[in-house]
């Protein structure tokens, strides 16, 4: 019996795959250790103390603590504010998660906030988003405010600083930046998120839009490596407004410490004396637990909330936290399984349509794939519309709306005419419709003739260009216009004669008839010349 080639070929692919993911959990499982730093963190609630101090950070400037938030610059012109560790940090890898949300009225805010990693605490009023310039370490922006109007704001980017540079606010820092991503902050439901990983020299960066709740909704904006930072630094934060003005809330920054395997083994050893002493208080401590609640229970036997595991449901089992920890491994794989399958179905659709393309483009090129009608031309195959061939054909169709419209109104008005042309006929003696319906009804019969002619004529038409041509107007020159004049006064004046003439008029009057008509002959006189000088012809004979 033989197996069919893409189905053992598949088979294996994905029995390699789920080996690789395994070992790749169990890999990070095993060489990263995390640990949580509260010395180096704040959170709500009691975030703040009676006294309006945060435990183990500083905070100055405009910035406002309170049992929630910290707030390090409000929505008022020109504020700066930060808050930075008191003491620096004793670990090198380390990953900080950041709750935060910048709201404001405006469309446009200004200016942003910042994470801070540095050798020194900078100020509370600084230049560079509330902080000190020219710091050494790094600091990851979020600047809201778009100073070299190239539209590419709200962003996020990460600027390592060796302490000799400052910071280009014009350019926004894009020629100092190590990385960045386009993310919007500003203004969303639900706070803002931003991850910072630094292990092993390689700076990663995870967001979180905050268009849901959902915890897990990370997204990655950028990773750098080969990235050298100074080791016992300080964690900060600060903000700043210019003319524009937002609200800069931090709501937590929780700081964890990363170790590789040996770092975790390297670090306190306990000696087997001391290990003996803990069990054995451990031990006592327990004994004595047991008995003061047995005494308990003797002393109130008619309470009924005694049981006996009430206070081990508090705890946990080895085995109950060896199950847990299965359970998370399998969630974790089946998430990062999840997301590849994502992931391969979008590359396969993207490299499906790509191909199909490609091939359609090619067969056309070769002469191949493509069978024509006899006497008509191969086409080419249709390509994805552009926007252009859109914004054309939704043009075509507004004007074709409309023109179905004014079409419309024309049949309801000779619909209402006839109807009326109807019921007149009938209420005459002979039935016969007067002239002027009649005639009304041969113009609207004409009209509708015109319109239809005209739609027919722009169906047919071309597309128009892209842009529209001015329309050429022929103007009258003005030799035209005065040889159209002198026409005009010539026509006058041999009516003028012709009547003269006729009535048999005095020798004076034909005299002067034959002078105006040698004028208007007479080439090389200008027309308004001769004008001229037939009105003062006219004078004198008036006045003799």
């Amino acid at each position: 019996m033989r197996c069919r080639p893409s189905t053992m070929s598949s088979t294996s692919l994905n029995i390699l795959l789920f080996t690789v993911l395994c070992l790749l959990v169990r890999s990070n499982s095993q060489t990263v250790h995390k640990r949580f730093e509260y010395k180096y963190s704040f959170k709500p609630p009691y975030l703040a103390q009676k006294d309006g101090s945060v435990p183990f950070w500083e905070y100055g400037g405009n910035a406002i603590a309170s049992g929630e938030s910290v707030r390090l610059a409000p929505s008022l012109r020109s504020q700066k504010g930060a808050i930075w560790t008191r003491t620096p940090i004793n670990f090198d890898w380390w990953e900080v998660d950041v709750m935060f949300k910048v709201t404001g009225r405006g469309r446009i805010g200004a200016d942003g906030l910042a994470f801070w990693y540095t050798t020194a605490r900078g100020e509370y009023t600084g230049e560079v988003f509330g902080s000190s310039d020219r710091w050494n370490g790094l600091g990851v922006i979020f600047d809201s405010f778009d100073n070299d109007n190239k539209h590419n704001n709200p962003y996020v980017m990460a600027v390592v600083n060796d302490g000799t540079k400052n910071f280009d606010h014009k350019s926004d820092g894009a020629t100092q930046l190590l990385s960045g991503c386009l993310r919007d902050f500003r203004n969303k439901p639900f706070p803002t998120r931003a991850r910072v990983e630094y292990f092993l020299n390689t700076l990663t960066v995870h967001f979180h839009n905050g268009l849901t709740n959902n915890e897990a909704d990370y997204e990655l904006c950028f990773r750098a490596e080969n990235v050298v930072l100074p080791r016992g630094g300080y964690f900060g934060l600060s903000a700043a407004t210019g003319g524009l003005a937002d609200d800069h809330d931090v709501i937590h920054l929780l700081t964890t410490s990363l170790h590789t395997t040996q770092q975790a083994g390297s670090g306190q050893q306990i000696s087997s004396a001391d290990q003996q002493k803990l069990s054995q208080e451990y031990q006592e401590y327990q004994k004595k637990l047991e008995q003061q609640k047995e005494d308990y229970r003797k002393e109130h036997p008619d309470e009924v909330r005694d049981k006996e595991g009430e206070f081990d449901d508090w705890f946990e089992s080895d085995g109950q936290r060896e199950l847990r920890q299965i359970f998370q491994g399998l969630g974790q794989i089946q998430d990062v399984m999840r997301d590849l399958h994502k992931k391969v179905d979008e590359v396969i659709g993207k490299q499906s349509n790509s191909l199909s393309l490609l091939s359609a483009v090619y067969s056309h090129a070769q002469g191949q794939g493509l069978q024509a009608a006899p006497g008509q031309p191969a086409q080419m195959p249709a390509l994805p519309i552009s926007r252009q061939d859109w914004d054309l054909m939704s043009s075509n169709h507004q004007l074709v709306i409309n023109t179905i419209a004014e079409l419309k109104g024309f049949i309801i008005d000779v619909a209402r005419k006839s109807d009326a042309l109807l019921q007149g006929g009938g209420a005459g003696a002979a039935g016969a419709p007067s002239p002027q319906l009649l005639s009304e009804m041969r113009d609207g019969i004409n009209v509708v003739k015109q319109t239809v002619a005209g739609v027919s004529q722009r169906l047919s038409a071309p597309p128009p260009a892209a842009q529209a041509l001015c329309p050429s107007v022929s103007c009258v020159s003005a030799a035209t216009l005065l040889a159209l004049l002198g026409a005009h006064l010539g026509l006058m004046f041999l009516y003028a004669v012709y009547k003269y003439r006729k009535k048999g008029s005095s020798s004076e009057e034909i005299l002067l008839s034959d002078v105006c008509v040698h004028l208007i002959l007479r080439a090389d006189i200008a027309p308004v010349r001769a004008a001229k000088l037939l009105l003062r012809l006219f004078d004198d004979v008036s006045e003799n």
